[in-house]
């Protein structure tokens, strides 16, 4: 009988020389046959790559056990062990060829070594071996040293007898008794380690006769069979659930007496696929967390929080209690851990934790305050705010609180987290009535103190849209005349500048004394100066004076009219909202007047030098809009009818629209966390499995979940991939014709990152090509890493060759190159020249899902960007849209709700995807359907921050475009 085994790893060897330089089999022979030691290891390494790329180099087996394996060189001895893993060994009828008689030989001669490195690496190799007429000699030397007294060569002497056993049990059928007997005997850690692995594998019932024997001792053993012992107790446990109860007992003891981090870590993973009581959960939870707290390696920290998250995930509610505990990784200095501890942390908040952790998020916040402004700091500021933000959404009872903390530090933010805040305040403001006459009270204190112009205007329109009384509206007003400053801008400014002038300080006494008389230039001429220019130079406005000044004044003389036409917007809603609750037509009347003075100075102030960019026409206009609203004295007749339209305009369209936007958002949280509690749920009507009363094949589909990640990660998802002969026929490219001599064609397979063609080469010719090798070359980030030998092809034969390329970003690449042979009777070299094969960059781009704020954030840094005009007879712009997504797998961001009906006229949305080398891509749609022609127009703008991703999907775009535009015959 033939055990079934898996497929040999082999070795891989660094490719000594990168620059596509190659060696015919003569050119081997004659280095093996004249070369020195060091020059044989050089042409060895050159032979096991060409090997490597499918070469088998047959011809080379004599010379290689003629003139390497005498040699004692402890180099060339290992390569040599490399290049008998993957030579051929048996002939074309299958049968053993005679020349591995002298291999076997050697090998035997090498377990017989002195030198103990030697017997343990030829040992090595006996467990790569596949041919039992080669192993069937070589078992009495294997079993030699197994007692040998080195615990090198008896490590990889017990692996050694394993495999052997895998591949005929006829050549070894008392190796279990082998193993146990070893076992018993064996004093060394790692001998017994890898003995208890093969006992495990081969005998179920004498692995867990060896585990009760050594449970009382089960502390004091060595880490590495601590580990060995704790990975079979989880598999058998799985298969022998009637064990469960006492393997979790004994796990825990294991947990609460080891101290090496990868025992518990093991231990913690076993303990949480066995158990589903929340005890056990946070016991094993416990350890991990003050495993990620003590351990100082980064990667080590996020793989122990990814095994936390996967519990919480699996077990729902059952580590609540550990939230705090969780937090206790925000001690770490990297921004990725403190991120995952985060969110891990915001998904066991409850009601009954949910003060704690405000508590200690507010206090890490304003420790973090006073530290430097570091890139690092203000990310980590942010994921605090947003945390923050999240839980008090959430959870009513910790807004308030939340709210005043986080007011009280807008001023000394970055421009991202306070609008972060501001719109956190915008967001609870609608959500929690009851909350909302103190949150704006707070909101309009602080508003002096925000520096950013954009959580500046954020405020605006949050007052403007949520103070209802009289006072709330007072207040409101109060803050705009001080925020604005004196009015009319250019005399106050104009007096302040003057005041300067009049009353220079000794500095700039000192800098404007300047010497008198003519001025001469480098060329020899004398230079003119104009006396308005000297005047000019006092009236620049230092940055110190500038941030003194009251937030509007400081934003309108920086020239961000922008916040100045939200001001004219906030000014109308205020004042319609107070003509409906005061009487008092005097104060009426004044506060128009006041704001028509503002926002006329704020023109005014626009167009003079005093501001540092003029007011843009589209804030002029706005601007002017609310002036002439204020000026408006409209028949009585009409006013009614006006006024409703005022109110729809101003007080209902915008207020209406975020609260639409906010039960969107409140939505699409319920079937997230609906979806979320549907994996971990069970019908009612499931019907309940009593471990006492089953048998024991009853469990015997359950799954280590554990071993299924492994042979995901080994062999992949296999369940994600389709094996369709179509499929793979779709992706064989022909690379010359029909009438070529030399037929060829590539399979295409992508990875990760790289691309491998498998090249087949058919000789079309009655003669032997000769010397016939394939060069390739890129355009674009691609690098061949395959250096392809010559090689000779009979007539009509074939040959296949395996070429990896190298891929460093998703760009658009080409593989072009050509094939060469030589001609007949001294002809010069014959060519053949391949078809180009153009990179697929949809292998490396994949859907994403960022939020709108990070959308912009990127939008706005990116610097690449490539426009693309789209024109299609396509029936609706959904129909365009869904295209795009198709052809360019970029996720959309923008809502369902807001891309309007089927038939629509007008479409924008914002696209995004992540590319396999961490690269991101942005892109806006703006289309619309011409109604007299019926086509769609409009254009795609991507961004990315390099050109390569940018052009590459703007080329992808317009391909989808001259696609659909393709003209059909119907009838002749």
């Amino acid at each position: 009988m033939t055990v079934q085994t898996k497929h040999t790893a082999y070795t891989l060897v660094f490719d000594p020389s990168p620059m596509n330089v190659s060696y015919t089999v003569s050119d081997f022979q004659k280095a093996l046959e004249k070369g020195t030691d060091e020059d044989k290891i050089e042409t060895m390494k050159e032979i096991l790559v060409t090997m490597l790329e499918g070469n088998p180099l047959p011809e080379l087996l004599m010379h290689i056990i003629r003139f390497v394996m005498p040699s004692k060189n402890k180099k060339l001895k290992k390569l040599l062990y490399f290049y008998w893993e993957i030579v051929p060994k048996l002939d074309a009828d299958g049968k053993l060829r005679h020349e591995m008689i002298l291999v076997c030989n050697a090998i035997q001669h090498d377990l017989q070594h002195s030198n103990e490195y030697i017997r343990g690496n030829t040992l090595r190799f006996i467990t790569k071996l596949r041919e039992v007429e080669l192993l069937e000699q070589m078992v009495p030397s294997v079993l030699a040293c197994l007692d040998y007294r080195h615990a090198y060569v008896r490590k990889y002497a017990i692996l050694a007898v394993l495999s052997i056993y895998k591949v005929s049990d006829h050549l070894l059928p008392d190796t279990k008794e082998i193993i146990q007997s070893f076992l018993a005997a064996e004093t060394d850690p790692v001998c017994k380690r890898n003995a208890f692995v093969g006992l495990s594998d081969l005998d179920r019932e004498a692995a867990l006769s060896y585990l009760e024997d050594n449970i009382t001792s089960i502390e004091s053993l060595d880490p590495i069979l601590q580990i060995s012992l704790v990975q079979f107790i989880r598999k058998d446990a799985i298969h022998t659930p009637t064990l469960k109860g006492q393997y979790i007992e004994l796990l825990s003891e294991i947990l609460s007496s080891s101290t090496s981090n990868e025992v518990i870590f093991e231990t913690c993973l076993a303990m949480a696929s066995l158990s589903t009581t929340p005890a056990v959960l946070t016991t094993a939870a416990t350890k991990l967390i003050d495993l990620a707290v003590k351990e100082s390696d980064n990667n080590v920290k996020l793989i122990v929080m990814d095994r936390i998250q996967d519990i919480i995930e699996k077990n729902p509610g059952a580590l609540e209690d550990l939230t705090l505990d969780v937090l206790r990784v925000l001690s770490a200095e990297d921004i990725d851990v403190r991120n995952k501890a985060l969110d891990i942390s915001m998904k066991l908040v409850a009601s009954r934790n949910v003060d704690a952790v405000v508590k200690l998020l507010k206090k890490e916040l304003q420790s973090n305050i006073k530290g430097g402004d570091l890139e690092k700091t203000m990310r980590y500021r942010q994921l605090l705010i947003k945390t923050i933000n999240s839980i008090a959404i959430r959870f009513m009872e910790a807004a308030a609180d939340v709210i005043s903390l986080l007011l009280d530090t807008v001023g000394e933010l970055s421009s991202t987290a306070a609008s972060d805040i501001i719109s956190f305040v915008k967001e609870v403001v609608e959500k929690y009535p009851e909350l909302r006459k103190d949150i704006l009270s707070n909101l309009i204190t602080s508003m002096e103190f925000i520096k950013s112009a954009k959580a500046y205007r954020i405020a605006l329109w949050v007052v403007s849209e949520y103070s209802e009384s009289e006072v709330e509206i007072q207040e409101c007003w109060k803050h705009i005349r001080y925020s604005v400053g004196e009015v009319p801008i250019i005399q106050s400014e104009l007096a302040r500048i003057n005041k300067a002038k009049e009353t220079p300080s000794e500095e700039e006494q000192q800098t404007t004394q300047k010497p008198t008389g003519p001025v001469i230039l480098p060329d020899g001429t004398y230079a003119t100066e104009n006396a308005l220019d000297v005047a000019d130079n006092t009236d620049n406005i230092t940055t110190e004076e500038l941030d003194s000044r009251p937030p509007l004044r400081r934003f309108i003389l920086s020239g961000d009219f922008y916040t100045a036409s939200i001001l004219s917007s906030t000014i109308i809603k205020l004042i319609l909202k107070f003509e409906k609750l005061s009487k008092e037509q005097k104060i009426i009347n004044a506060s128009k007047a006041e704001s028509i003075l503002i926002l006329v100075s704020i023109i005014r102030v626009g167009k003079t030098s005093l501001v540092e960019k003029k007011i843009d026409e589209d804030s002029s206009e706005r601007i002017m809009n609310a002036i002439s609203i204020l000026l408006d004295e409209a028949d009585p007749k009409e006013r009614e009818a006006e006024r409703k339209l005022l109110d729809a305009t101003f007080l209902d369209a915008t207020k209406s629209s975020f609260q639409v936007q906010v039960a969107r958002s409140k939505k699409a949280s319920a079937l997230k966390s609906a979806s979320d509690m549907l994996k971990n749920s069970e019908s009612i009507e499931k019907a309940i499995s009593f471990r006492q009363f089953a048998g024991i094949e009853s469990s015997a589909s359950n799954n280590d979940t554990i071993e299924d990640d492994l042979q995901i990660a080994i062999h992949g998802d296999n369940s994600k991939t389709s094996n369709v002969v179509s499929s793979k026929l779709g992706k064989i490219i022909q690379l010359t014709g029909f009438s070529d001599p030399v037929y060829a064609e590539a399979y295409v397979t992508s990875n990760q990152f790289d691309v491998v063609f498998d090249v087949l080469l058919v000789n079309q010719t009655t003669e032997t090509l000769k010397n016939l090798h394939v060069q390739f070359a890129t355009l674009g980030d691609l690098k061949i890493l395959d250096n392809q030998a010559s090689t000779n092809i009979v007539p009509h034969g074939f040959h296949k060759i395996t070429v990896t390329v190298k891929v460093s970003s998703a760009d658009t690449g080409v593989i072009f190159g050509n094939i060469i042979y030589d001609g007949g009777h001294g002809q010069d070299a014959r060519y053949v020249i391949l078809n180009d094969v153009h990179v697929d960059i949809m292998d490396y781009i994949k859907y994403g899902k960022i939020s709108d704020e990070s959308f912009r954030t990127m939008w706005n840094a990116f610097e690449w960007e490539n426009k693309i005009s789209v024109k299609t007879t396509l029936p609706s712009l959904h129909e365009y849209l869904r295209k795009l997504i198709k052809g360019t797998k970029m996720g959309v961001l923008t809502p369902k709700e807001a891309l309007g009906e089927e038939d629509t006229r007008f479409l924008s949305c914002n696209l995004y995807a992540k590319s396999s080398f961490g690269e991101d891509a942005l892109a806006n749609l703006c289309i619309e359907k011409d109604p007299e022609s019926g086509e769609i127009v409009g254009h795609v703008r991507i961004r990315s921050k390099g050109q390569g991703l940018a052009l590459s999907l703007g080329d992808r775009v317009a391909l989808i475009t001259k696609q659909n535009n393709q003209m059909k015959l119907e009838r002749i």
